[in-house]
Parts: C-alpha cells; sequence; structure tokens
C-alpha cells in the first residue's frame, strides 16, 4: 500500500495523519508529536521525522509505505516554504530566516513534500470534505483563531497567489462601519491596517478592540476584574465559554465577529460567486445550539444577495483540530497526481 502523510507544525505541537490510496485517513484522530521551532530548523526538522515515524507504528503500518508528505504551517513562508527573512512569531530563530523547510523535510524524509500555509492547508480539507479530493468547485473558508486564517480553492486547488499570500483573507479590509453597536470603535489589527477581518474576527480582536469596547458600556461586568488586573489576554479567552452561556455581553462581541464575517463572505460571494462557504476555528468550536446562533448571525451580516445567488450554503469545517494534516495530506497527494499525468486526482 502506498500512503501520503500529512504533517501540520504549530508553534508547540506537529500534527500527522496519513492518506491511504482509497483516500481514507488511516490516523482520524489528533496525532501529535513536540514541536521544537523555537530552537531551530535542524532540531525541529529531527523532531518531525521521528513524530512521523511515531504515526506510522501508531497506525500500524511500515514506514517505507509512505511515499510522499504534505506539510503545512504558520507563515509567512513564500508558495514553495520558503520563510520570511524577517521570521515570524513561530519562527522567531535566527536560521529560520529565509530558510526552505520544504526542501529541508524532503532531504531528510527522502521523498516528495508538497507545502501550504497553515490556513490554505484546513481550506483544502474543508473543501475535500465537501465535494471530495478530485472536485472541481470553488470554496471560500474562513478559520477563526489567534488570528485569521482561511483559503480559497478555485476549481479544487488552493490559490497560493504569486509570493504565497493567496488567502489571506485576515488583511481583507470589510465595511465595519455597518455592523450595529460598534460605533466610534477603530478596531487596529496587528498589521496595523485598521477595519480588516481579522481586526474584529480573532481571539486578538477580542483581547485590543471588542472586550475593551463593550466593557467600557458595562462597569459592572465580572470580566472588569481580570481587566484590571491587567489581564485582558486571559478575559478574552473566558469570553467564548461565557457567550454559550449566554452572558449578554460576550454574545455581543459573537455577534459582531460574526456578523463580520458575513460582510466577508459577501464580498466573496460577489467577487468568486462560490459554490460554498465555509467557516472554521475555535469560534465555532462549542455547543451545536451556539453553532446555529453564531452561523445565524453570519447570515444576518450579509447584506441581501440577488436572488441566484441567496441560496449559497454555509458550512462548519468538520474535524478542525485535524484539518491542517488532513489538507496537508490531500496537497501531496494531488502533488503525485500531477506527477504521474493521473485526471482523476489519485495515484
Amino acid at each position: 500500500m502506498q500512503l501520503v502523510a500529512g504533517i501540520d507544525l504549530g508553534g508547540t505541537a506537529i500534527n500527522y495523519t496519513l492518506l491511504d490510496e482509497r483516500g481514507a485517513f488511516l490516523i482520524a484522530e489528533l496525532c501529535e508529536h513536540p514541536a521544537r521551532s523555537i530552537e531551530g530548523p535542524e532540531i525541529c526538522l529531527t523532531q518531525i521525522v521521528e513524530g512521523l515515524k511515531l504515526a506510522a507504528e501508531r497506525a500500524g503500518v511500515p514506514l517505507s509505505d509512505i511515499v510522499a508528505a504534505g506539510l503545512d504551517t504558520p507563515g509567512p513562508a513564500s508558495a514553495a516554504g520558503v520563510f520570511s527573512r524577517e521570521g515570524g512569531t513561530n519562527f522567531k530563530h535566527a536560521a529560520w530566516a529565509g530558510y526552505d523547510i520544504r526542501a529541508g523535510l524532503e532531504q531528510r524524509l527522502g521523498i516528495p513534500v508538497a507545502y501550504l500555509n497553515d490556513g490554505n492547508a484546513a481550506a483544502l480539507w474543508g473543501h475535500a470534505s465537501l465535494f471530495g479530493p478530485s472536485g472541481r468547485e470553488t470554496s471560500i473558508s474562513a478559520i477563526v483563531g489567534t488570528g485569521l486564517g482561511g483559503g480559497v480553492i478555485v476549481d479544487g486547488n488552493v490559490v497560493k497567489g504569486r509570493l504565497g499570500f493567496g488567502g489571506e483573507l485576515g488583511h481583507v479590509y470589510i465595511a465595519y462601519c455597518a455592523i450595529p453597536e460598534i460605533e466610534g470603535m477603530q478596531p487596529r489589527c496587528n498589521c496595523g491596517r485598521v477595519g480588516d477581518l481579522e481586526s474584529l474576527c480573532s481571539l486578538t480582536a477580542i483581547q485590543n478592540n471588542l472586550l475593551p469596547h463593550f466593557l467600557a458600556r458595562d462597569p459592572g461586568h465580572p470580566l472588569h476584574a481580570l481587566a484590571r488586573a491587567g489581564q485582558m489576554n486571559k478575559a478574552a479567552k473566558q469570553v467564548r465559554g461565557l457567550a454559550e452561556q449566554g452572558d449578554r455581553l460576550c454574545r455581543e462581541v459573537f455577534r459582531v465577529q460574526a456578523q463580520a464575517l458575513g460582510l466577508f463572505f459577501d464580498a466573496m460571494v460577489n467577487t468568486f460567486d462560490p459554490d460554498a462557504l465555509i467557516v472554521g476555528g475555535g469560534a465555532i468550536e462549542t455547543g451545536a445550539a451556539f453553532q446555529r446562533w453564531f452561523m445565524n448571525e453570519i447570515h444576518a451580516g450579509m447584506p441581501t444577495q440577488r436572488t441566484e445567488q441567496a441560496g449559497i450554503p454555509l458550512h462548519l469545517m468538520p474535524h478542525g483540530d485535524t484539518a491542517g494534516a488532513r489538507g496537508a495530506a490531500i496537497e501531496a497527494q494531488k502533488m503525485l497526481a500531477a506527477r504521474s499525468g493521473a485526471a482523476s486526482g489519485r495515484f
């Protein structure tokens, strides 16, 4: 049996999956190994290889059955997997500057390696879960986490762009002034922009923009104690749980996030006319009732579409904690299919 591996390299953990020739994932849940990216390429790549051996053992397959691998990482990096010379949040070690992690891992493993950034990998999995790994449809995915990631899939393929920055959806400007109850707010993103999607729709947005705005209107709210203690980050992490319990202020925070997504998706509908819209990430890793409410608020934030566009479906990302590894594996599968000239998307 020939297998491809999916390797999702994060800041603190590496998640693995294995995909067989039939399109079945041999590891269905999280399969994690420590990530030591802060210690530089040599140690990090050694950890990736060691973890892949453990993943093969867990799946009960020989390591030699793995004929290719897909790797995804946070950026900034080129479409080919070369990190920015300015470094990144998870790759601050000096040796990462300008490092080609795809080629480095390929050399270590001795098999072909495909590369995607983490948002694009998750988007590819979301797309494949709806349309299959060889589906030729178009989808837009927004992944709400510490920042706002995601990806654009056109005709079944990831849009990477000229330099690898395709699908940087968090930095798309939205008409945020159309969202009720945030008058006077100047939502600033870590990138310096005011009013992009990530400035309203991310954990960072809750900490820096949304929670301070709404706490100022509710001086008796319990989260003030953390805010006064200089622990706004800790307070922000409690907002989702409180919102799920029905806390009025925290529901307002998530209403703004959902309606910001609605404005963003409206722009994507009129740009790509996609077959599906997909939402993933921590914002929706909740109970079913809260998920339904959040999805309804996204729809409420979308301006009225023309009749022909009104039926574009909005989906939740399935298996969100393994989405990156699954998408990376699918990209490796596509790479092998392209090399072999197979039209089916399978190898």
